[in-house]
This record gives C-alpha cells, sequence and structure tokens, in this order.
C-alpha cells in the first residue's frame, strides 16, 4: 500500500499536478445545483479517495458565491467561484475562457462535468484550450490505483460494447458524465471547505455572440429523470393502442412513460420520454418494461433502476436477464389484468 502511494504521489508530481478532482458545476433555473453536479461531486468524492486528494467544485456565473455552500455540503473541499454579471449567461467562449485559466492555475488531475447541453458544449472547448483528451457521455469511472489513470466507461460502436478509455499522457483527465447515472449523495451541511474568489480577465469575457433571450417550456408530464416510477414502452406493445394501456397503468401508479427509441421513432410517443444512450438516463424505484427488447442502447439508460419488472412476449429478450422480475406473456392480457386490479 505504501509503495503504490508513493508511485501516485510521483506521478502526480511528475505532471506537476495538484492532483485534485474538479466538478464543473450547473446551476438550475431556480438557483441551485443541478441533480448532474450533485452527483459528480459524490462521485468526485469516491475518486479522489483513492488518489487521497480533494474535490474542487467550479461555480462560474453571476451571484455564484451562494451556491458554494451548496457545493461544499454535496462534496466539495474547494470551491472556486468566477463571478461576474457578464457570465450571467451561459456562452460557450467566456466560460470556456475562464474554466482553462483556472484549469491552468491549479492544474488539476481530473476534472469532470455533466453531459448536458452546456456541459456537451463547454467541456470539449477547454479540453481543446487545455491540450488534452475528452472522454464524452461515460456511464462508469474509477481510478487505477497504481497508475493515477482515471478509467472512462462509455457505450460505443452505437451502443454494443462498453468501451474503457484512459488519458495516458495528458493532463487534466476529462470526461462528461451522463446525468442519472450515479446516485446523489446525502447533504451534510456541517461540512467546511475553503472558497476562492478567481479574478476575472475582462479580456476572456468578449465574445462572438450575444445572449437575447430564454425560454423555459413547461411540460405536463414532467422530468422521466426524476420520476420514482416509470413504465416504459417498447415496439412490443403493438401500436398506439399499446402505447394508450401503458399511459392507463402509468395514471393508476402515479408514474411517469418512458420509451425505447423504437417507439420514439414510430412517432407513438415524443422524444422526451425516451430513455436509453440517446434519451434519458433514470433511476426510479421501479421501472416496468412493456414490450421492451432490452439492447444495449436502452439498458444503459435504465439498469440502476432499484427494481426491474419486465413483460415481454419473449423469455430470450435481453431485458428479462436484466430485471428482477420477468414476466412472460402477453403485454394487452398482462396489463389488462394489472388494470382490473384498480376498477
Amino acid at each position: 500500500m505504501n509503495a503504490s502511494k508513493n508511485n501516485l504521489a510521483g506521478i502526480l508530481e511528475s505532471h506537476s499536478s495538484s492532483g485534485d478532482v474538479w466538478v464543473y458545476c450547473e446551476k438550475t433555473q431556480a438557483g441551485g445545483l443541478n441533480s448532474s453536479s450533485r452527483e459528480l461531486l459524490g462521485l468526485a468524492q469516491s475518486l479522489a479517495q483513492v488518489l487521497e486528494c480533494k474535490v474542487g467544485a467550479i461555480l462560474i456565473g453571476y451571484e455564484m458565491r451562494r451556491l458554494a455552500d451548496e457545493a461544499v455540503a454535496y462534496g466539495a473541499d474547494d470551491v472556486y467561484v468566477a463571478d461576474d454579471e457578464s457570465l450571467k449567461h451561459f456562452l460557450d467562449e467566456p466560460y470556456s475562457e475562464v474554466l482553462t485559466g483556472l484549469a491552468k492555475k491549479y492544474r488539476p488531475w481530473v476534472l469532470l462535468g455533466g453531459a448536458t447541453a452546456e456541459g456537451r458544449a463547454l467541456m470539449p472547448r477547454v479540453a481543446v484550450m487545455l491540450d488534452t483528451g475528452l472522454t464524452a457521455d461515460c456511464t462508469a469511472l474509477d481510478i487505477d490505483p497504481e497508475k493515477g489513470l482515471l478509467r472512462q466507461t462509455r457505450p460505443a460502436f452505437g451502443g454494443n460494447i462498453m468501451a474503457t478509455i484512459t488519458c495516458r499522457d495528458k493532463r487534466p483527465q476529462m470526461a462528461t458524465v451522463r446525468p442519472g447515472v450515479f446516485p446523489v449523495p446525502d447533504a451534510d451541511w456541517e461540512r467546511e471547505a475553503q472558497v476562492h474568489s478567481a479574478v476575472v480577465d475582462k479580456r476572456d469575457l468578449e465574445s462572438g455572440i450575444s445572449w437575447l433571450s430564454s425560454e423555459v417550456n413547461d411540460i405536463d408530464e414532467g422530468d422521466i429523470r426524476d420520476a420514482e416510477i416509470i413504465v416504459a414502452a417498447g415496439k412490443g406493445v403493438g401500436g398506439p393502442e399499446g402505447v394508450d394501456l401503458v399511459w392507463r397503468l402509468a395514471d393508476k401508479l402515479g408514474a411517469a412513460v418512458g420509451a425505447s427509441r423504437a417507439v420514439v421513432d414510430a412517432g407513438w410517443l415524443p422524444y422526451r420520454h425516451q430513455v436509453g444512450q440517446t434519451g434519458s438516463t433514470v433511476q426510479p424505484h421501479l421501472y416496468i418494461a412493456c414490450g421492451v427488447s432490452g439492447a444495449i442502447q436502452h439498458l444503459v439508460g435504465m439498469q440502476s433502476s432499484s427494481k426491474i419488472i419486465a413483460i415481454n412476449k419473449d423469455t430470450e429478450a435481453p431485458i428479462m436477464e436484466s430485471a428482477d422480475v420477468a414476466v412472460e406473456g402477453d403485454f394487452g392480457d398482462i396489463v389488462g389484468e394489472l388494470l382490473k386490479l384498480y376498477d
């Protein structure tokens, strides 16, 4: 163990790195940290324990210092705040300049961000500016305890395999992580940390893009990523009539409705219901898969559900192997009997 520790210390020194694990944190429309940032702070803590280093939270924007306590509660040991009215709205150019400047100054070992719209716009630019690599859309991360390398796992070749990628020579090691893959840690409001105010160079705030306006659409069905119960429709439900049965069962259970890509592509449900590699990643307490075959592209989006019930005619369908309870039979007959329980 001591040899491993000494080896890691030497590796960190050779890269002139602080060894810390950083998380770029985003805020919600309501002003708090988004769930992806809270997930990543918890993940960063587990990575930092292996590296025996600290977790840094990066807050960029306007009036962001009020989020420092929340970042600390979810796992940050240091908080770096770049606060300026010109950063009130997210823009690629100034945000990437600020984050790159902070990374060059403090030299973290790992830099993580959410695979959100903002993270996907920002992190690749920062990786290029830092002359390092970036693995996008990761579903698993861990540390090689001997070499200190971040092992970054993501779906590849259309989701048919899971590839584990390392960045051997460049630092920081950067990755974006799919929201909903890791659990949100419990907040500890007794934690203490140091908050660093970053000096923002006005030249970094210049941008060829101007923010004009934004509009937030309210969706009655809500965000399936926050649902505790999801009833999902696969191509095996047969068509819009089968989707109607899924809606009826979801209504009885107080659940959200999910869908496989095949259902969305067929036009039976809108994209916002799609679960999987090209949709949302979910972690409900209960996931009921109706006529879902369980291709790897779908499984990566719901495999962290606490309990999975699969209803399918095909006993060889991959979803049946992943389920806690596999029910063989006609989807319409089984759901019909379930609905009778509520009549």
